[in-house]
């Protein structure tokens, strides 16, 4: 169970890619931004779990987040039959590129020599490279699996994996309730 945030964090994505893409709230209406500044991403991180304490968090660590996050909600959106840009693609391969098991040898005091994990290095790039390889199998799954809410003023993203792939809410609590509310009270009317 994740702790109780400040934010308005969304976990109704089905899959880390998917939940870091809604950390853009409002797509349809126009959007709103929860990664505003360092400590928002370093919250956001902290609470899926990718880092145990809070990192700091720089302002070109943040840019780089919000350009993987926009890079890998154009390729979603555009591998269902829009344009997919190539700097998209580069930017989420190199991003996947940075990994834990990576790690690096470095000569200590008095010359004994250590292992530093890319963890310890970049713990933050660590953490958008497992979003970003989230993201691949994301993409490399059966068609059918990416959605968006079809609320009007949703937009939400998440996976798809009710068994006829007809799943329509982000998630049936918010905007399917509302929905089936509206719908009702048209009935009644």
């Amino acid at each position: 169970m994740r702790k109780k945030s400040s934010k308005d964090w969304n976990w109704d994505g089905g899959r880390l890619s998917l939940d870091f893409i809604n950390t853009v709230r409002d797509r349809k209406t126009g959007d709103r931004e929860l990664l505003v500044d360092p400590a928002d991403l370093a919250e956001w991180l902290v609470q899926t779990k990718l880092l145990d304490a809070e990192p700091d968090v720089s302002m070109r660590q943040l840019a780089r987040a919000q350009a993987l996050r926009e890079a890998i909600d154009r390729l979603a959106v555009g591998f269902g039959g829009g344009n997919i840009e190539a700097a998209d693609v580069d930017l989420l391969n190199e991003c996947a590129r940075v990994r834990p098991s990576a790690p690096e040898l470095i000569l200590g005091r008095g010359g004994s020599l250590e292992v530093r994990s890319a963890r310890e290095k970049d713990p933050v790039g660590v953490a958008l490279g497992k979003i970003a390889v989230d993201a691949i199998e994301l993409l490399t799954a059966p068609r059918g699996m990416f959605r968006i809410c079809a609320a009007d003023d949703c937009g939400l993203r998440f996976e798809d994996r009710s068994p006829s792939r007809n799943r329509q809410w982000c998630s049936m609590k918010v905007c399917g309730n509302r929905e089936k509310a509206r719908l009702h009270y048209q009935r009644q009317k």
